[in-house]
């Protein structure tokens, strides 16, 4: 089993980071701000638009399989670094052949998707108990939308195509997002819809960064077990897309992303003043407000739980690993099904 570690976080501008014996230096206008072991990392993303590496951490980065990936300052992905292609090539044959086959492709993708509806569904009936008074107006909202969501899971699993199936996805999201008002308890932040190309409110602006920072660990994590991120199921081929990482990412985006989104609105963590317009009409967040939401990252993925399968304690931040392998598990064909995950 592999152990849960950390990930690396670059957020300052003009930052040269390099290896200096065994770990890893970041240095800032000269001087050196924080040096960490490599053994001690399995991923190192920099949000910036001045970052630069020198060529022994990338191959030293390489070796260890850690995953060196550049951003910009607002969470879209531009490069990532790795060494010579490792893992297992009949794995990632079986990956292609498998993401050929329109049974086999349909299979997985339906077990992904109705995962991801009824884990949005979880965090509904969470909403429902932990912030909602008993029959007022928001908890039946929540309940309301569980329910239709419930019904649109079991419809996911029994999707004859995967136009229908995706078809089924669009309306549980809108269901799910239609509802996301009512789990909002700070009323000064706002949110009518899911808008991405740009974010026009700060709540989406969180969420797409959220969901950025999830990309990337389950790229990590499929990448960890010789699986090809960019070759996906329910995503379909697309050069620089990451499409299996983005399958993943569906299990985890309302336990883990949304989750982590709503801890920092309801706490007040982040607020209004934390995010920027810029002149296209998006809405971002500042440098000051993405080091909040990356502790808040981190602190999330600490948190534990027993996993539905295995059984065993785990961290959140393990859960991409879990299922990776059991993805790869199923693609070997140890497993008759890919078991996505399902929150309790």
């Amino acid at each position: 089993m592999k152990t849960h570690l950390n990930t690396l976080y670059i957020t300052l501008e003009d930052v040269y980071l390099h290896k200096v014996g065994a770990a890893i230096e970041v240095r800032h206008e000269g001087e050196s701000k924080l040096r960490v072991p490599l053994h001690n990392l399995d991923g190192i993303c920099c949000f910036a638009w001045d970052c630069t590496a020198s060529a022994s951490l990338l191959a030293a980065c390489a070796e260890a399989d850690i995953t060196l990936s550049f951003h910009t300052p607002h969470g879209k992905f531009q490069a990532a670094t790795r060494g010579f292609t490792t893992g297992n090539i009949l794995l990632r044959r079986s990956q292609f052949r498998a993401s050929d086959d329109p049974t086999t492709s349909l299979d997985v993708a339906r077990n992904i998707v109705a995962a991801k509806i009824a884990n949005g569904r979880q965090v509904l009936m969470r909403g429902a108990r932990d912030h909602g008074n008993k029959g007022d107006e928001r908890q039946q909202i929540l309940i309301t939308t569980a329910e239709q969501l419930a019904h649109r899971a079991r419809m996911a699993q029994h999707a004859p195509n995967l136009d229908s199936l995706r078809g089924t996805e669009g309306e549980a999201a809108s269901l799910y997002f239609a509802a996301f008002p009512s789990l909002l308890t700070q009323t000064a932040l706002s949110f009518t819809t899911r808008e991405r190309r740009p974010p026009k409110d700060p709540v989406n602006a969180l969420l797409s960064f959220c969901y950025t920072l999830l990309t990337h660990d389950c790229r990590s994590a499929l990448e960890s077990c010789g699986l090809d991120a960019q070759c996906g199921f329910l995503h379909r081929d697309r050069p620089g897309r990451p499409c299996l990482a983005l399958d993943l990412a569906e299990e985890f985006r309302a336990i883990i992303a949304d989750r982590t989104a709503l801890t920092l609105i309801n706490r007040q963590q982040i607020s209004a003043r934390n995010f920027e317009t810029r002149e296209n009409g998006g809405v971002y967040l500042k440098t000051s407000a993405r080091k909040l939401v990356l502790n808040a990252w981190q602190e999330r993925k600490q948190k534990q739980l027993v996993h539905p399968l295995t059984e065993e304690r785990i961290t959140y931040g393990l859960l991409p690993h879990i299922q990776a392998r059991l993805l790869a598990r199923y693609l070997r064909g140890d497993l008759d099904t890919y078991p996505a995950y399902l929150s309790r």
